[in-house]
């Protein structure tokens, strides 16, 4: 019954069994682009160092950015066209997950990714374009940071809008008695502006996909009933760790098959209603078995 409820919700059960387990969660484990966001980033800021245009440096980041799938690379590249820039061709190149991509350019070694990325090939970023960068970060936006041939050439600033339901959401998953973890790859002052936007009880920043996966493993380890909520690929191993995982219908297929939930709106709320259901399903069941011990309790004196 709270299966096929569910399903006129828009909230798709694998199994019964889902429902006796979401009823104990305690702790919710959020990503935080596709999930607390509209997952469709926009660039906003082109900030290049001496010797390079914003056009320059929009252009060469582009050009390799076009081949990774990550939804901040696709900003950057729905960027460069609508400004009619023509991506250059690109050989050798390579996705370092939750750092950057490279690939070579007109003959020139191209970085595009974080901070730490560049800094792990010796490339210095100038203290003014830094100071800068952490301002956008404190607003909320991913910064993407580019080197060419070894050495700096600017940053692009990207901001992927909280999705309007979302505040909402998280207040009545804590009236619940839900605690929110927010676990992201995003830089740190990024993730924490977001998460003080939200009023999200724990952040962790920086984290490669199997620290997602790691960070549930010992909360669970802790003692806590956790459900993970996220829609990426990257998402998959951690949703598959978590007692009950949360998929947002509008994510990946790999995703989806990894959860026990899917959220056909893929909207934070139906975790809500998700919870909500179980509870009220859990105490039917709590209360029919009550009524039939105490019905056969009073039919043994009667037989």
């Amino acid at each position: 019954v709270g299966v096929g409820r569910g399903a006129k919700q828009g909230i798709l059960i694998k199994n019964a069994e889902v429902l006796e387990t979401l009823e104990k969660v305690d702790t919710l484990v959020v990503d935080k682009t596709g999930t607390l966001t509209e997952g469709q980033p926009r660039l906003t800021e082109c900030v290049s160092a001496a010797g390079y245009s914003e056009a320059d440096l929009l252009q060469i980041a582009a050009s390799v950015e076009q081949h990774s799938e990550h939804p901040l690379s696709q900003a950057v590249v729905v960027a460069a066209k609508e400004r009619d820039l023509k991506l250059a061709e690109v050989s050798d190149f390579d996705s370092v997950t939750g750092a950057g991509v490279t690939g070579t350019v007109n003959g020139k070694r191209v970085l595009v990714g974080s901070a730490a990325f560049l800094q792990e090939q010796s490339i210095s970023i100038s203290d003014e374009l830094s100071s800068q960068a952490d301002q956008l970060r404190e607003q909320g936006q991913g910064v993407i940071f580019v080197a060419v041939a070894k050495e700096f050439a600017g940053f692009l600033s990207v901001t992927d809008p909280i999705k309007e339901s979302t505040a909402e959401a998280i207040r009545k998953l804590h009236e619940l008695g839900l605690s929110i973890v927010m676990v992201t790859g995003d830089n740190e002052k990024t993730a924490r502006a977001v998460a003080k936007s939200l009023n999200i009880d724990d952040v962790e920043a920086g984290v490669k996909p199997q620290d997602k996966y790691e960070k549930i493993k010992a909360l669970r380890q802790a003692g806590h009933k956790v459900a993970m909520a996220g829609d990426g690929i990257n998402d998959a191993p951690a949703l598959a760790e978590a007692d009950v995982g949360i998929a947002m219908g509008t994510g990946t297929d790999v995703a989806i098959e990894s959860a026990e939930v899917t959220l056909v709106k893929g909207d934070l709320r139906g975790v809500v209603d998700a919870i909500h259901l179980s509870r009220l399903v859990m105490k039917n069941i709590h209360q029919n078995l009550l009524f039939a011990f105490g019905y056969n309790a009073l039919g043994i004196p009667i037989a």
